[in-house]
């Protein structure tokens, strides 16, 4: 993952120890003060959302003990790889797209952030300025043209 991606996770997982956690806690002692715990649908709703909150405390911290932070901008070369950001063009309607590749969990579209396993990414992998690549995607095969390769 990108080191973008990794300060986004662990701000998501202070967050939910330091914010959400304890706002649980307090939520479900608050409903069960209001008595008969099995009709009590705040205290039921607080336990689903513990449950939520510590299922995904847990997934960041096996993500980031996993991890392999890469900085993107000590990286450089012509060939396209993992953080590059890459400019392409396509063939047929000459519209210009510019994407970065990312780990699977930082991928954005619309922020022009895209997953190493999506498969404009597996396609442009290993390829260079002018080259041109064609990927499978739902609405057929599109052809690109690769216009620039950065790292930043």
């Amino acid at each position: 993952m990108t080191s973008e991606g990794y300060s986004a996770l662990d701000e998501e997982l202070k967050r939910l120890k330091s914010v959400e956690r304890p706002s649980v806690i307090a939520a479900i002692s608050e409903a069960r003060s209001h008595g008969d715990l099995s009709e009590n649908a705040e205290y039921h709703a607080a336990k689903e959302r513990q449950g939520w909150i510590e299922g995904r405390i847990a997934e960041i911290e096996d993500k980031i003990s996993r991890a392999q932070v890469i900085d993107v901008s000590k990286l450089s070369g012509k060939q396209i790889k993992f953080g590059a950001t890459v400019t392409v063009v396509d063939e047929d309607t000459e519209k210009q797209d510019r994407y970065q590749i990312v780990g699977e969990h930082e991928a954005d579209v619309k922020k022009g952030r895209v997953s190493v396993t999506s498969p404009i990414a597996r396609s442009l992998i290993g390829k260079e300025t002018g080259d041109v690549v064609e990927v499978n995607t739902p609405g057929g095969v599109k052809a690109y043209e690769i216009t620039a390769v950065e790292w930043r």
